[in-house]
């Protein structure tokens, strides 16, 4: 009775312990979401570059908004009370439908639409320029536009607000109908940029629910209703539909493993008690992260919860290898040795993760190899204290003694792992299509629907192409400006040409210093202005002093100190600009969108003919060539972790015969995962990088228990039995995962399950083949 009491209190402490953890990790631990903490640290411009705009460029941000379901007036008034709503939410940093509303905009701007404008350059304000410009405004007023034109006739007669409001449109918007932009298929369209990066999925969701509960919330919808796309949108899909396959497939395998376990020790204390090792490996894998980085992405502990499945063996094989007459401490002190090269051999291979560089994987490596340590060492000093003093011998299962008199019975021939090896290498020379996966796009695992869907609003709203980027480079952001107007006139050409159909410059929305100044030189003086203006007038319906507004406004801008990119900021206007001029250490980016890209050929020629001015960056040859240097490094980080742990499995096993018949079904099975997947034309990627090392700390395991010699028959048949449970439970896991319609959880479970069943089959083929 006393012992039991002991158990119970022992239990106790523990649950107490993992509490306090977990308390910790709750409060200490900060979730982040943004992608970029899987992507390797960039080693070029061009990587650097990538890395920005994946995450806070403008194209990144965008969201491209549809109103469909409604009649045409309906959907301009749901277009202009959306984009009003989104103009005060702070979610959002610009929104746009084509509307423009001239009593929007602080008096203190409007004397620089002179400076802005290029209609200075090609125009002078005299009497034959006005006067053509009067006539059109006499013409004007007799049409329905009157109403929005008359508040505005006295300071703006040559609509240069109106002329600069259009500049500053997307270069190739839609069309404008009751005042906001259609599709042609009659659907209102609008643009959004988040102020949350493009690629963190939970900023990204929290701006989207927002929008749609604007949306829902407008008056007089009916049956209208909004539709979304742009990478925001899809990396809140990705994230939702992963999350909701994976908590599937994690239900359902969790089930099976439970009955399995049932099934296989009949025992529910039991199996609760066995979780308390791995339940302690978590929490001590969260406890860590949180005191080494302070937070942690959502992904990494996805693919740690994965990874850590390692460790739900070392309980397994505590129960497994009880022996009838003997208390669980003399079973694990038996089992320690192996059990113990298996821990330290696994947090080796994961030791690769830590040298890879990336902050997503280096707190994956941290939680794993922390969490597989303290999984083991609860399993050998704790676990063994609260079992139940009752249990039944799993080697008196019935049907298990059968089982390994047939496996004794396998022919090995020596020379079969030597010829697999020999046939799959030679597979892998003639595996059908590119050995790695560099493109990220190929893992999205979207609708074709979806995509189309995407391609038609970004054609429709001439969008910017979010392949290609135009980079001018400059010692100060003026200077970037002025490249910026040197090279228009070329690009302009190949947009009449046909190349691409816009693009969008940062002198588009200010021009240099010198521009400025020398559109300001152009400005008469108030009695040349007043001259021309009464001349202009002659003959006109206008009254004696009417636009006295405007000379004043014309005289302001003579004076007007020109505006520096820092002071255009902070305009209504300035979002944009900024977002297009970036600071460097060397000096300062200017980043022009290309829309509509046909001849990839002419670009590069113009670019070329720009003599360094400007250069073309294909962010998706910069992504893949981030890929390959990742993968690289991750490769050679896997290389140094295999040497090490090939040293550590022949220390411990004090013998380089029995260290080979460990390792040799490890590297072999590895292999023939490898062949199978490439033999069916699957590229790897990442994830199965992270898959392959999972497999192979599991199949170390399997290969270890094989290995050692034992003469006891009871003993072998608890062997295979802990050995049996285990490979059932992983590939209960993993193949569901296999199944999955997510390519990252598909790759994870394929590779996974395929590893388990070859590195069960090779280490009995291979580890037992010595004793013969």
């Amino acid at each position: 009775m006393r012992v039991e009491s002991h158990r119970f209190a022992f239990v106790a402490l523990w649950l107490l312990a993992l509490a306090a953890l977990a308390a910790f990790a709750w409060h200490a631990l900060r979730i982040t979401t943004d992608l970029r903490s899987f992507m390797p640290p960039p080693q070029t411009p061009d990587q650097k570059l990538l890395m920005e705009q994946i995450g806070e460029g403008p194209g990144s941000r965008l969201l491209l908004l549809a109103i469909e379901g409604g009649d045409e007036a309906t959907l301009a008034s749901l277009s202009r009370g959306l984009v009003e709503k989104l103009h005060a939410d702070a979610h959002f940093e610009q929104a746009f439908n084509g509307a423009f509303d001239p009593s929007a905009l602080d008096e203190h701007w409007l004397p620089y639409r002179w400076l802005l404008s290029p209609t200075l350059d090609t125009h002078a304000l005299d009497a034959a320029y006005l006067s053509d410009q009067l006539a059109q405004r006499v013409e004007d007023l007799a049409s329905p536009a009157a109403t929005l034109l008359k508040p505005w006739l006295a300071r703006d007669p040559t609509l240069e607000t109106l002329a600069l409001a259009q500049r500053w449109s997307p270069p190739k918007a839609p069309a404008l109908r009751d005042g906001v932009w259609f599709s042609s298929d009659g659907a209102a369209l609008l643009l959004a940029q988040t102020h949350a990066p493009g690629f963190d999925p939970a900023a990204q969701r929290e701006a989207i629910d927002a929008l749609q509960a604007t949306f829902d919330a407008l008056p007089d919808r009916g049956e209208a209703h909004l539709v979304i796309s742009g990478p925001g949108w899809f990396s809140v899909r990705i994230d939702a539909q992963t999350r909701e396959e994976a908590d599937r497939i994690g239900a359902a395998s969790t089930i099976g493993f439970i009955l399995l376990l049932l099934v296989a020790y009949r025992s529910v204390p039991s199996l609760l008690l066995g979780g308390l090792p791995v339940a302690s490996g978590a929490l001590a894998g969260l406890a860590t992260l949180a005191l080494v980085f302070g937070q942690a992405h959502g992904i990494t502990l996805a693919f740690g919860f994965t990874l850590l499945g390692v460790a739900q063996e070392y309980p397994l094989r505590v129960l497994s290898h009880r022996r009838a007459g003997e208390d669980a401490l003399a079973s694990v002190r038996a089992l320690w040795p192996l059990l113990a090269t298996a821990i330290v051999s696994a947090a080796i291979a994961y030791l690769a993760f830590l040298a890879s560089g990336v902050p997503g994987l280096q707190q994956l490596a941290v939680f794993t190899i922390a969490g597989l340590l303290a999984a083991g060492l609860s399993t050998r000093y704790l676990l063994p204290r609260v079992l139940p003093a009752r249990f039944r011998d799993v080697a008196d299962t019935p049907g298990l003694a059968r089982a390994t008199r047939w496996l004794d019975t396998v022919p090995r021939p020596r020379w079969l792992p030597w010829l697999l090896a020999a046939l799959g290498v030679g597979v892998l020379g003639f595996a059908p299509g590119p050995t790695w996966q560099n493109d990220l796009a190929a893992l999205t695992p979207l609708p074709q629907d979806l995509l189309l869907r995407d391609a038609k609003l970004r054609g429709e709203l001439g969008a910017p192409d979010v392949r290609y980027l135009l980079v001018l480079h400059g010692d100060s952001p003026d200077a970037v400006l002025a490249r910026s107007e040197q090279i228009e006139p070329q690009f302009d050409k190949l947009v009449a040409q046909g190349a691409l159909d816009a693009v969008e410059l940062p002198s588009r929305y200010l021009p240099s210093l010198a521009t400025q100044r020398a559109r300001q030189a152009k400005l008469p003086d108030a009695p040349a202005l007043e001259a021309s203006m009464a001349e202009a007038s002659r003959d006109l319906p206008f009254r004696e002093g009417l636009f006295a507004p405007f000379v004043a406004d014309v005289q302001a801008a003579r004076s007007l100190a020109p505006l520096t990119a820092a002071e255009f900021a902070k305009s209504p206007f300035g979002a944009r600009l900024a977002s297009m001029l970036v600071q460097r250490d060397d000096g300062w980016l200017g980043l022009a969108t290309l829309s509509g890209v046909r001849d990839v050929a002419a670009l590069e020629r113009a670019v070329h003919a720009s003599n360094g001015a400007v250069s073309l960056l294909d962010l998706k040859a910069a992504s893949e060539s981030l890929v390959a240097a990742y993968r690289e490094r991750i490769l050679r980080a896997l290389g140094v972790a295999l040497v090490l742990l090939a040293l550590t499995v022949g220390i411990a096993l004090r013998s380089v015969r029995r260290a080979w018949h460990v390792l040799a079904p490890m590297t072999l099975a590895t292999l023939l995962v490898v062949v199978v997947e490439r033999a069916c034309g699957i590229s790897l990627s990442l994830f199965h990088l992270v898959a392959v090392t999972l497999a192979a700390g599991l199949g170390l395991h399997y290969a270890l228990f094989f290995e050692r010699r034992s003469d006891d028959a009871a003993e072998a048949r608890r062997t295979l039995h802990a050995t049996l449970v285990c490979v059932i439970s992983a590939l209960l896991v993993f193949g569901l995962q296999a199944l999955s319609s997510m390519p990252v959880l598909r790759a994870i479970g394929l590779t996974v399950a395929l590893g388990v069943g070859f590195h069960f089959c090779l280490s009995i083929l291979m580890a037992r083949a010595r004793r013969e």
